[in-house]
């Protein structure tokens, strides 16, 4: 499909070989033609107009919404005004038509449903085909890692927030592909950041214990430290080499400090809520927690589900889990 948003060809692959179609691309959706409807599903025009004219008179879709006119060149050369129908429609039709190109249709339709609902997710082979094979590693590694954290009996909060996390993360690399059509990088970004304090860290640390406490949520031994880990891992994301930083971004730096705290257990207890608590604590401290829409960059399900996913991740994923937090961080600003 062309990029631009009328008069495009779409090549509809079917079983039976190829059909070229005039496709109009407005409004987030596609436009065709009855005519075009017609050559889709291989029945006369006749019928398809007969099928429209029931779905509108059963209400099964409003007439304003699924039509519109457009500017349309005829086989004669002149320029009309005609009549188009959108997805909604389209496949209302597909459902409604009795003819072998329908019945794939609805196959087709029935299977990718019935994955959807099963799996939770749908994936366009064709869209992950055009694009780099480590770019669909990186997204195969996240669906796997959903689908694996599904399978724990998840609250129903953990629940829609792995999947804000994974639609968000699919938004990213969409978006990364439009402009980067190498590979998925964690760097670029914000070059200036404060380095989080210990003593600040340790103090947040003791804010946090206090109020779980009180609300009966956490022991004693909660965010007792390990020997030196802890101090190691605010060590770790402000090393430097020949006078560069080894994490250059702040997105990085925050990364990787919640990836460090969950995955290398600093503490005795209360790793994985630590460490998310203190990837918030890191990002107000350095005036990055809120975005320009005045809101906070990660809400509170999906911060839960992103550190739940580092949590389940293989370390051999450690790039994948950074990566994919510093672009949902930049995706969100």
């Amino acid at each position: 499909m062309d990029n631009q948003p009328t008069n495009q060809i779409v090549i509809y692959k079917t079983p039976g070989g190829e059909v070229s179609l005039n496709v109009k691309l407005e409004n987030e959706t596609v436009w065709l033609t009855q005519a075009s409807i017609a050559e889709l599903f291989k029945i006369e025009r006749s019928v398809i107009t007969k099928h429209i004219r029931n779905i509108f008179k059963e209400d099964e879709l409003s007439q304003d919404s699924v039509c519109a006119f457009f500017a349309h060149t005829a086989a004669d050369g002149k320029t009309y005004q005609t009549k188009f129908y959108n997805l909604d429609a389209i496949i209302s039709v597909g459902y409604r038509v009795n003819s072998k190109r329908a019945t794939q249709f609805r196959q087709w339709a029935t299977k990718t449903l019935r994955d959807h609902i099963i799996k939770g997710f749908t994936v366009n082979s064709s869209r992950l085909a055009q694009v780099p094979l480590a770019r669909v590693k990186e997204f195969e590694q996240a669906i796997a890692l959903l689908e694996s954290a599904r399978q724990k009996s998840l609250s129903s909060d953990e629940a829609k927030g792995l999947l804000d996390v994974i639609t968000s993360y699919a938004k990213t690399w969409l978006l990364l592909e439009q402009y980067d059509k190498q590979t998925l990088s964690a760097t670029g970004g914000k070059k200036i950041s404060k380095p989080l304090q210990l003593n600040h860290a340790r103090t947040a640390i003791a804010e946090l214990k206090k109020k779980l406490l009180a609300e009966k949520q956490a022991g004693e031994i909660f965010g007792q430290e390990r020997g030196g880990s802890f101090q190691s891992v605010l060590g770790n994301i402000e090393q430097s080499f020949d006078e560069k930083d080894l994490y250059p971004t702040l997105e990085e730096k925050a990364a990787h400090l919640l990836y460090f705290l969950v995955k290398d257990h600093p503490f005795s207890d209360g790793n994985k809520r630590i460490g998310a608590f203190l990837f918030i604590v890191y990002l107000a401290h350095n005036n990055f927690l809120i975005n320009k829409k005045g809101e906070r960059k990660f809400n509170d399900n999906a911060l839960a589900a992103l550190t739940l996913l580092i949590a389940e991740s293989n370390p051999r994923q450690k790039d994948t889990m950074v990566a994919l937090t510093v672009n949902l961080l930049r995706n969100k600003i």
